[in-house]
């Protein structure tokens, strides 16, 4: 891990984004760090993207093609930061948990 390396999870650890992002370079609008399993999520911000398209990138490779990330890496677990440009800032929320057991609930 380089030094100057700011998140808590190491350069490899798996992270999710979309397909556009990285071939089409759509810009990333939308950073989720996943409450259930600590999961990267870095979209380009649109709502219920195709599943189709999302693949699977490290941590590293993502703040490499977009440095400001590094901004983000004290984002806490539940957590949402999105920007409408990337010339605009990032802002952060805590995200609405999921309801437990909705589905085993449902009989």
């Amino acid at each position: 891990m380089k030094k100057d390396w700011p998140f808590k999870d190491p350069e490899n650890v798996i992270a999710l984004t979309l397909r556009d992002v990285m071939e089409d370079n759509l810009p990333i609008l939308l950073v989720t760090h996943d409450a259930e399993d600590g999961c990267w999520q870095f979209l380009d911000g649109r709502d219920n993207p195709d599943p189709k398209v999302g693949i699977v990138v490290c941590l590293g490779h993502i703040v490499e093609y977009d440095p400001s990330i590094r901004e983000l890496a004290d984002l806490p677990l539940g957590w949402r930061a999105w920007r409408a440009t990337p010339a605009e800032p990032w802002q952060r929320e805590e995200m609405e948990p999921e309801a437990e057991g909705e589905s085993e609930n449902q009989n």
